[in-house]
């Protein structure tokens, strides 16, 4: 390897760091999960559909490793049982990366409380108790990391999105919490906030004339994101290379934040 690749590996390999990722099976979890064990992260996928984490686990381990462990944030007791096996098989969590993530469209006055709970629960409550049970472990270890997948909904609101968008809110200010309570355990914790990214979910949205439209205009780069463009700034928060970066929420979103696309102006070019 040339000077320059061993000093990348160096700053960004995840070789021998076990990372439990939630979601593992979703759009954007599946394309993290095979990327970070293209780094040489040992995986541990969670999720509900254990057939189809089964099937992920054996593509990972073709070139990688990666085991399947069934999960469902809306059980306290499969949570710390998903920590448990984890930490019964690898030893130890380094990374927890919580990707899990659920929503339905409809307006503030349509929202029943029954999918409140659900959505507040998974995106909330769950991750807030997951990431409890995986601490207690990092703190024996006197090291950690916490990844936290918010959104542009953080900052950003869209129509139809009141509870999903007020989960990914509160998962910012909870990223500030675990920071600052637990950095003198030398644990990290950031967060992610993918702008409007293109997976199985979201292409009923982006095949929409009216709402893709107003997608676009609202995107400077005048297009949605793929999954694989979340790997790169996870690879950075997952690796050594953050060492000092804590307590912030980081946009993956193709300008959308920074005004979007701009109206007409003067230019010679």
């Amino acid at each position: 390897m040339s000077r320059i690749g061993d000093n990348l590996e160096k700053l960004f390999s995840l070789e021998n760091k076990v990372i439990l990722l939630t979601g593992a099976i979703g759009g954007i979890g599946s394309v993290l999960a095979k990327g970070l064990a293209d780094v040489g992260a040992e995986m541990a996928l969670c999720d509900l559909d254990k057939e189809k984490l089964d099937e992920l686990a054996a593509e990972i381990n073709k070139t990688g490793k990666a085991k399947a462990f069934y999960l469902n944030l809306l059980e306290m007791d499969s949570i710390k049982s998903c920590v448990d096996s984890v930490i019964k098989e690898f030893g130890r969590i380094d990374v927890l990366i919580n990707c899990a993530g659920i929503n339905k469209r409809e307006g503030f006055l349509d929202v029943e409380e029954s999918t409140y709970d659900r959505i507040m629960g998974v995106n909330l409550k769950g991750l807030y108790f997951i990431t409890q049970e995986v601490v207690k472990h990092m703190i024996k270890q006197k090291k950690g990391n916490i990844i936290n997948m918010a959104s542009h909904n953080s900052v950003g609101m869209l129509g139809g999105v009141s509870v999903y968008g007020a989960t990914k809110s509160a998962v910012t200010a909870l990223t500030r919490s675990m920071a600052i309570e637990w950095a003198k355990y030398n644990i990290r914790a950031n967060a992610i906030a993918p702008g409007h990214i293109l997976t199985p979910l979201t292409t009923v949205t982006w095949d929409d004339p009216v709402k893709s439209q107003y997608l676009r205009e609202r995107i400077a780069m005048e297009r949605p994101g793929t999954p694989e463009e979340l790997l790169g700034i996870t690879i950075l928060l997952a690796s050594d290379a953050s060492s000092y970066m804590s307590g912030m929420m980081y946009h993956v979103d193709g300008g959308c934040l920074a005004g979007g696309k701009p109206w007409p102006f003067d230019t010679k070019y």
